[in-house]
């Protein structure tokens, strides 16, 4: 089971194409935190999950909404954005729709501030900035279903040279 991944992006593209990969391992259930400053491309990667599902309107940062669902006949999509969150502030706001949904796929940008209310099986991402377009992403695995997770994308990144 893998538990660390790094992955270096020279381009928005590359970021792009990784999250449409990471995508294609998806099957309902997963929850996949965020994390990196602002501008780093957290919101470039949850974009092209949504793309890969075929949702027609793009998840744009979720910052004033804290959370937006986005549902087809294939799969449920929620995507947070809890940058202006404090610990504590989870309760009470809705999120438990999202951990209710056994098949929902969770996109948790900015997540710190409910580190301990989402269930510790996840995959986080960290995206780093690293001068001009060059990402460093960082993916650790949290869990035995997050690991076999990373695991599968580590073969098709390497399979598929992206």
């Amino acid at each position: 089971m893998a538990e660390f991944y790094v992955y270096n992006s020279r381009c928005a593209e590359e970021t792009a194409s990784l999250g449409q990969k990471l995508a294609s391992l998806l099957s309902g259930g997963e929850i996949l935190f965020f994390k990196g400053p602002i501008g780093a491309g957290k919101t470039v990667m949850v974009k092209a999950v949504a793309r890969y599902f075929g949702f027609k309107k793009e998840p744009a940062s979720a910052s004033f909404s804290l959370m937006k669902k986005y549902k087809n006949k294939r799969v449920t999509l929620y995507h947070a954005d809890l940058f202006r969150l404090e610990s504590g502030e989870m309760y009470n706001l809705g999120f438990e729709e999202m951990l209710e949904d056994e098949d929902g796929i969770l996109l948790i940008e900015w997540p710190a501030a409910a580190e301990e209310f989402f269930p510790k099986d996840r995959l986080e991402i960290e995206v780093v900035l690293k001068g001009g377009n060059d990402r460093e992403i960082k993916f650790r695995a949290c869990g035995k279903r997050s690991g076999a997770l990373l695991e599968d994308l580590c073969k098709l990144v390497k399979k598929e040279k992206i």
